[in-house]
């Protein structure tokens, strides 16, 4: 488990884009087909925006046709946190960064083969890094 990297919220505020403030510290959601890596394919690591934990391998992305970077597995069980999203009257699972909790998205039991699952991820909470490995 990464050590924690918590900061206040001007902190955040002051090293985040609104946008990534806004999806990452208050939980929001960009608008499908809005974001930087919704339609992406290069191959590489994806990383939280918010400390840099490594989250997701593109092996792993595929489109979900959301609207939003899909994948069907995290890189580490440990880089992210599972919790029960109870907002807009639906009872969903948040994804969570580990490290830092950033808001990343939420998973659903829809996705593809061989986990079943789609990590159903906003852009704005990730960085792209195109580096071969997870360190």
């Amino acid at each position: 488990m990464p050590d924690k990297n918590l900061k206040s919220k001007q902190q955040w505020k002051d090293i985040l884009t609104p946008i990534q403030f806004e999806v990452t510290r208050l939980k929001g959601t960009e608008r499908a087909f809005s974001g930087e890596y919704y339609d992406f394919s290069e191959e590489g690591i994806y990383r939280c925006v918010c400390c840099g934990n490594p989250l997701f391998d593109s092996d792993t992305k595929y489109d979900s046709g959301s609207g939003w970077p899909s994948f069907w597995a995290p890189l580490e069980h440990d880089n992210i946190e599972r919790e029960v999203d109870r907002s807009y009257g639906m009872v969903r699972t948040e994804i969570r960064c580990s490290r830092c909790e950033a808001h990343l998205g939420h998973v659903f039991d829809d996705g593809p083969d061989p986990t079943g699952l789609r990590y159903c991820i906003n852009s704005a909470s990730l960085k792209f890094d195109p580096g071969d490995d997870s360190g």
